[in-house]
């Protein structure tokens, strides 16, 4: 993963941009702008107020879920905080990625500094300082069905901030209270509403359907140079990203993809040397309908890039505390149906990048169907060339056709069924970064198959963009004339791709991204 070029993002809670939310998942640090200190502490003093008029409160002197009629006495109000917390705190699995709990954590201080979950001052600055620190919680993967919130894994960082559980400080796992006196912090001791407000709400899901979305842009920006790529070593015509044929259509994503594939193409000699005389009339679908396919998946990561960058600046926890008129009221924000929508949508354009990807694979490794040599080596038969790759990316297009079915049209019902509806937001979110790394994998191989397959067209050459991609993958792997341990090549290629580093050779070439 690429490194953020942005070393600190100062969080505006309600108005954080998606490039902000970007550069805290690419590793920059985060703190909240000084504003929210007066919201926060007002939030926290209305919370006092309510409890002094003795009446019961979801959350702040009741039990949860299916135990909130039950009234909790103010002895044993801190008492409650900490056994929600405690009881919580039951996920399983790997311990979730550094970035994407960094990014959770992030997303979660935003959401408290907005002044409607109750917390004190003490609670924000904790999150804030071990985000400053790099103390990152140990948070199993699983455990959550995004509602009521990502409950689990939320009660997992909670618990760290308690003394609780255990926290990843410079690649090692240590108990939590260690770790936090390493970095001179004392364990939190909540406050009323405080553990509820910390592990309720949509953080966990939102933050892995963020670093998705994020990962994806990147995926779908390297495949369009992938794919005009191969489109150079199929000698594809260029003329299906004619402007005026898409500007019939009116796709705003189809638009933009055939002007970049355009631009990464003009130039080459490759192009100019069959613009006559060819006796194809149309290419293969995989070559000519990219805009259309690769179009169709940029908009509707824009739409989920719009879904979640609202969910990311909204509250999601519950109650929530309007300090103006001194009430708690419990509603359902935390029900996480946007995110496992916007986690789908996610999930469909992954898989269609790599599936058309591979049918581009598949296309030049067939010279009847390329015109290039048999598997893409100069002596097919005693070498078996591109063969295998260009299975192991039909693998991987598979695998990730299983992964696609949605997650948001699963529910069970949770809590003694007084949480009978649920959105499974977390798993459509979760599965989302292996999803990408497999369709990278696969963008891998179509870059060494593509190269590969320009390389037997010297010594004509493509466009600039594209010479500067070429250059920058030959400066790692040679051209095949005879076989060898492909998987280096293999593992080179896929770090050009997970870096950005190709989309960077082509940066002379505007590409669109998840914001229009």
């Amino acid at each position: 993963m690429e490194r953020s070029l942005v070393t600190e993002v100062v969080l505006n809670p309600g108005e954080v941009s998606l490039a902000e939310w970007k550069a805290v998942y690419r590793g920059a640090a985060a703190r909240l702008h000084p504003s929210a200190a007066p919201v926060i502490a007002e939030s926290a003093a209305a919370v006092a107020r309510i409890l002094a008029h003795g009446q019961p409160v979801y959350g702040i002197n009741t039990g949860f879920g299916k135990l909130a009629s039950v009234r909790i006495g103010d002895a044993d109000l801190e008492t409650l905080q900490r056994n929600i917390v405690l009881s919580h705190a039951a996920g399983t699995g790997a311990p979730s990625p550094f970035a994407v709990i960094r990014l959770m954590m992030a997303l979660k201080l935003a959401s408290l500094a907005q002044g409607a979950s109750g917390v004190r001052p003490a609670t924000t600055d904790l999150i804030e300082a071990m985000l400053v620190h790099g103390l990152t919680p140990v948070v199993p993967c699983q455990g959550s069905v995004g509602a009521s919130g990502d409950l689990a894994p939320l009660a997992h960082m909670a618990a760290t901030m308690i003394g609780v559980g255990e926290i990843f400080v410079d690649g090692r796992r240590l108990p939590a209270a260690d770790a936090l006196a390493q970095a001179g912090l004392a364990p939190l001791v909540l406050g009323p509403k405080e553990g509820l407000a910390l592990l309720n709400g949509t953080q966990f899901s939102t933050a892995n359907a963020l670093a998705a979305l994020f990962d994806a842009e990147r995926l779908f920006q390297s495949a369009l140079v992938t794919g005009a790529l191969a489109t150079e070593a199929a000698k594809g015509s260029d003329t299906p990203f004619d402007p005026r044929i898409h500007g019939l259509r009116r796709q705003p994503g189809q638009i933009e993809t055939a002007a970049a594939l355009r631009a990464l193409m003009a130039g080459s000699a490759i192009r100019d040397s069959h613009r006559e005389g060819d006796t194809r009339v149309q290419d293969p679908y995989c070559l000519r309908c990219q805009p259309q396919v690769m179009g169709a998946a940029l908009d509707i990561l824009r739409q989920a890039a719009v879904t979640l960058a609202t969910e990311a600046n909204g509250v999601s926890d519950n109650p929530l505390i309007f300090p103006d008129t001194d009430e708690a009221l419990s509603g359902g924000n935390f029900h996480a149906e946007p995110v496992a929508f916007a986690a789908d949508i996610i999930a469909l354009a992954i898989c269609e990048i790599g599936s058309i990807a591979e049918r581009r694979i598949a296309m030049l490794v067939d010279p009847a169907c390329s015109g290039l040599p048999a598997f893409l080596t100069p002596k097919p038969g005693l070498n078996s060339g591109f063969m295998i790759p260009q299975v192991t990316a039909a693998a991987l297009v598979s695998e990730n056709k299983q992964k696609a079915y949605p997650a948001s049209v699963d529910s069970i019902p949770t809590s003694a069924n007084q949480e009978d509806h649920v959105s499974m937001a977390a798993h459509g979110a979760r599965r989302l970064l292996a999803m990408v790394e497999a369709a990278e994998a696969v963008i891998g191989i179509e870059l060494l198959a593509a190269v590969q397959g320009c390389d037997f067209h010297a010594p004509l050459t493509s466009s600039p963009a594209l010479e500067d991609v070429r250059r920058i993958l030959r400066a790692q792997v040679p051209h095949l004339s005879d076989d060898r341990h492909f998987h280096p090549d293999m593992e080179a290629a896929n770090a050009l791709i997970r870096s950005g580093a190709v989309v960077v050779a082509a940066s002379a070439v505007e590409l669109p991204g998840i914001e229009a």
